[in-house]
């Protein structure tokens, strides 16, 4: 690796200097939010449905604003005034016209922030080979390297942080890596277990792109950024059972797992969903090394950074082993999960619509109730026939969807936009309410909302409902069929919340 020339000094942004976050709900942008405002940023956040981002701790730092980076209309406003507008957002749907998604948003964001006159935009973009044709590489890589362009030819003066693996709690590929190693002491492995890469910490990707807002107005390039080790993914695992203290992992590697293949097992192994992993299968077809750390000419390297592979990876153990992952890859939503109102609102169109309500007095107070309404699911199920949920994760991975396995976030707290298992938190009211909407694969819409309550004479009152919205004659026939077992796991999970509820008041 070269080494950097003579290092001049970083520019510092002018006072109250101004940064825009788009993917702030994201892995990356929910935790780069924070970093920005401790460096003395103001900081607008970008999002589509803002109420996702109000149970953050920053919210009330920062200024959210409704928007879509495909809608020129709504990106006016959210960057007028803005000096540097960070760009967190990629489509990781695995079939479909996402390049032209891709394309189409870089190019409404670039000429939006070229008529806003921005300082910089920031893009985290994917680390791809210099000497591989575009392509050669998978359609991901090759849409993250066109975006880029498009920043780059902007003019606006564009900062590109092309990043490979990236090592930090919740991440996809530290919980792709974990899963992996922890339950498979003997794996029968892709072919790309024996691909190099250069994994980089989250901590040192967000020190990057912080510091990349004070880049002089003269730079507009892509630099590549990593960690000290170089390691093929075999080396990784090896590594990670090392760290996490297991014993040695026996790897066997098969030529015929092809990226496709590979997607469905890892699919299966992790909580990382099929469509999801077949994108950072893709990446790891191809070597992926840094071919400079020019970065560090803007951006200095301190004492001890960038992160050793293995020191990010205790960094990121004993943040799951202390229950404070402050964002999972799962905070973003799913590509195609559902966007249509609830049935109550207003604008709601019409249609069929089921319904299953259960409601329960309990001998507990308000609070106790709602302690165990907010600790539903992850490690603690859901209070009702276990296994019917576990086939139902199940039938779920198999068809592609997410199933049971991403848990939660934190164990006993819940913010709007955790994923929840199959569900997503789609509101919360403290003491009162828990709406989540569905995100297995289903013909239909689906929303499971608990209440804790006071009912007319004062007690306390645990309500339930489950609600569903079919799509053509397949939803239909869906509901039907499984609503004869309604009363064993819906009025089971009813009774078991209220006794739950009851137990702990009484301790």
């Amino acid at each position: 690796m070269p080494k950097p020339g003579p290092m001049p000094q970083p520019r510092p942004a002018p006072e109250g200097a101004r940064c825009l976050v788009t993917g702030a709900g994201g892995y990356i942008g929910g935790r780069l939010v924070p970093e920005l405002l401790d460096a003395g940023y103001r900081v607008r956040c970008l999002a589509r449905t803002p109420a996702h981002l109000k149970d953050h701790p920053w919210a009330d730092r920062v200024e959210i604003v409704r928007g879509d980076v495909t809608d020129a209309e709504s990106l006016r406003p959210a960057l007028d005034g803005v000096d540097v507008g960070y760009y967190l957002v990629h489509s990781m749907r695995s079939g479909g016209n996402f390049e032209q998604t891709d394309r189409t948003a870089a190019r409404t964001f670039a000429e939006e922030s070229k008529r806003a006159g921005l300082r910089r935009i920031v893009y985290l973009g994917g680390l791809t080979p210099r000497d591989v044709p575009d392509d050669q590489l998978s359609r991901h890589l090759r849409s993250r390297a066109e975006v880029g362009r498009i920043f780059l030819e902007s003019g606006v003066p564009t900062t590109v942080l092309r990043a490979a693996v990236v090592i930090g709690s919740g991440s996809a590929s530290f919980e792709m890596l974990r899963y992996l190693t922890e339950r498979l002491p003997v794996m029968v492995t892709p072919s790309w277990v024996g691909t190099r890469v250069q994994p980089i910490g989250v901590r040192d990707v967000l020190r990057y792109l912080v510091g990349s807002a004070g880049m002089p107005p003269e730079v507009n390039r892509s630099f590549d950024i990593g960690g000290p080790d170089v390691l093929t993914y075999r080396e990784m695992m090896i590594r990670y059972a090392a760290v996490a203290r297991l014993p040695r992992r026996l790897i066997v590697p098969v030529p015929m797992l092809t990226p496709r293949l590979s997607s469905h097992w890892i699919g299966l192994v992790t909580p990382v969903p099929a469509d999801l992993a077949r994108p950072l299968a893709e990446s790891l077809r191809h070597e992926v090394v840094c071919s400079e750390h020019d970065i560090a000419r803007f951006v200095p390297d301190q004492p001890g950074a960038p992160l050793s592979f293995d020191r990010a990876l205790e960094l990121a153990l004993q943040r799951v082993q202390d229950a404070q992952v402050s964002t999972r890859w799962s905070s973003a939503s799913l590509p195609g999960a559902p966007s249509d109102p609830l049935p109550t609102d207003p604008d709601w169109a019409g249609g069929s619509l089921y319904s299953d309500e259960r409601a329960r007095v309990v001998d507990a107070g308000q609070a106790e109730l709602w302690r165990v309404i907010e600790g539903t699911g992850g490690e603690n199920g859901w209070y009702s026939f276990p296994l019917a949920w576990a086939v139902r994760g199940w039938l779920d991975r198999l068809v592609g969807g997410v199933g049971l396995r991403r848990g939660r976030r934190d164990a006993e707290h819940l913010r709007v936009g955790d994923a929840l298992d199959f569900w997503r938190v789609e509101e919360i009211e403290r003491g009162r309410l828990l709406r989540l909407r569905a995100e297995m694969r289903l013909p239909g819409l689906a929303w499971l909302e608990l209440r804790a309550e006071r009912d007319e004479q004062g007690r306390t009152r645990y309500r339930q409902r489950a609600l569903f919205h079919p799509r053509g004659l397949l939803g239909q026939v869906y509901w039907w069929s499984v609503a004869p077992f309604h009363a064993i796991v819906f009025g089971g999970m009813a009774r078991n919340i209220a006794r739950k509820a009851e137990k702990a008041s009484r301790r």
